[in-house]
């Protein structure tokens, strides 16, 4: 269900609150766009600043909103496993079809915790995407422990953010070749593909919907030549977003396009004037605006 482009969707907040109705707009304006599925609640839809009731809230907004039209994988992470146990069960009962489950951070797991964390959460029975990004959980998941969990019925795939391309094809090694492995950097997006991914969960896919999903279809035909060709279009909106923090430059982005405030929650801030700039340079670029 989960290939090709999918967007790490962002939170729009207006005067400190959860703006529903932009959230509704950018839902109804990916599935125009091409979009191939949507992850609401990730680190770049705000979760580490959203309340429970809140995140909760954008989950149920953005399954209702996409009402089937796209595929929903919620995001579900915590460093604890009653709490990841909490949205696990909650993405299940509104309907998402798939939890996005981030490896406990800050507490420093070993192996055989990340085992139990998981293994608890393959127990709820809604699919599970592992979210394994060492440079934010400090920890980082093995393809050997991968494969131990993707032999558990519910633990199909990882979005894989460790921008290390080797993994890819030892992960195929442990997990098998129906193991979906999408990525999680945009940069490296589609030597991922070519490695034996087969999509991605992109912050790019933001500001840039159509773009990203026709080069993730690209790559997903085969055609390297095409995709490369929008590659270069888009990798410096890729570093200019992530010039700072790369929700902010997300939302910096849509607000230049009209589609929501750049408001973000502290301890961020919005973007820099140079930041603001080198975004609006790679939007021009990439011929998302005059």
């Amino acid at each position: 269900m989960f290939q090709g482009s999918q967007v790490a969707l962002v939170t729009p907040m207006a005067d400190g609150a959860v703006d529903f109705d932009a959230l509704k707009r950018l839902v109804e304006w990916h599935i125009a766009e091409g979009t191939n599925g949507l992850v609401p609640v990730g680190t770049t839809g705000e979760s580490p600043t959203l309340t429970h009731e809140e995140h909760e809230a954008v989950v149920r907004c953005v399954v209702e909103t996409a009402g089937g039209r796209l595929p929903v994988m919620a995001g579900a992470g915590s460093n604890n496993t009653v709490e990841a146990l909490r949205f696990v069960e909650f993405a299940k009962e509104v309907g998402a079809d798939a939890a996005l489950v981030v490896t406990p951070y800050y507490n420093k797991p070993t192996q055989r915790g990340l085992i139990a964390h998981f293994s608890a959460l393959n127990e709820v029975g809604i699919p599970i995407y592992i979210y394994n990004i060492p440079p934010r959980s400090v920890i980082d998941m093995t393809p050997e422990t991968m494969g131990e969990l993707a032999k558990l019925p519910n633990i199909v795939g990882v979005k894989d953010a460790t921008a290390d391309l080797a993994r890819v094809p030892k992960t195929r090694i442990t997990c098998g070749t129906d193991f979906i492995q999408l990525s999680g950097e945009d940069p490296t997006a589609v030597g991922f593909n070519a490695q034996g991914g087969k999509g991605c969960i992109s912050v790019t896919a933001n500001v840039a919907p159509k773009l990203c999903a026709e080069m993730q279809a690209a790559t997903l035909a085969g055609d390297y030549a095409t995709a490369l060709e929008y590659q270069d279009r888009l990798m410096p909106l890729h570093s200019a977003i992530f010039a700072e923090p790369g929700l902010a430059g997300a939302k910096y982005g849509l607000s230049v396009l009209g589609h929501c405030r750049d408001e973000v929650r502290l301890p961020l801030t919005d973007v820099s004037d140079g930041t603001k700039a080198q975004i609006e340079a790679a939007m021009r670029h990439a011929g998302l605006i005059n």
